[in-house]
């Protein structure tokens, strides 16, 4: 059975489910965010580092005190880093606010295009296809967001994600006018 009116249930007609967010009947959406897309990256590479910086630092002192035999752990290091950045980044935008912290702090949230939110293996995938699209192809992937309306990275389209602006679909009570 298929409907072919537009009441937001499933059809089965072929036809294709538009964007969610249009850059051009709501650019607020979209205001700032290939900025403030790259301090929240940074902000998320402090609290990976953090944790990582503090395993390294036990490793090395646990070295010491066992003579030598501590430093055995130095080869677990570094995968239990990359464990832990996908499991932040999963869990993060899998989590009710689909954000990491560093996004969460620019007001910043990832959207699938239809509107969804989040969830943990997009996050977690979102991860991996951005260190792997950097690793190779480090200037395409920032230009690739410079020219769209959606300012969009190259694994943002693999995937269909889209970073709006969070604060312009919370709506925020005006204040009092003094009269």
């Amino acid at each position: 059975m298929s409907d072919s009116g537009n009441s937001g249930i499933w059809r089965n007609d072929g036809a294709v489910q538009p964007h969610a967010y249009d850059p051009y009947l709501h650019p607020e959406l979209f205001r700032g965010v290939a900025t403030r897309r790259v301090f929240a990256f940074l902000i998320d590479m402090i609290v990976i580092s953090v944790p990582v910086i503090l395993g390294y630092l036990f490793i090395a002192l646990f070295g010491v005190v066992t003579l030598g035999l501590g430093w055995a752990l130095f080869w677990l290091a570094w995968p239990a880093s990359v464990i832990w950045a996908i499991v932040y980044y999963g869990a993060c935008i899998g989590g009710p606010s689909s954000a990491t912290i560093g996004m969460r702090v620019m007001d910043l949230e990832l959207r699938t295009w239809y509107g969804a939110p989040g969830y943990f293996v997009l996050g977690a995938t979102h991860a991996v296809l951005f260190w792997v699209t950097v690793s190779f192809l480090s200037p395409f992937v920032v230009l690739v967001g410079l020219f769209n309306g959606r300012r969009r990275l190259l694994h943002d389209f693999v995937l269909g994600t889209v970073v709006i602006n969070n604060s312009v679909r919370a709506p925020v009570p005006q204040a009092a006018r003094p009269y």
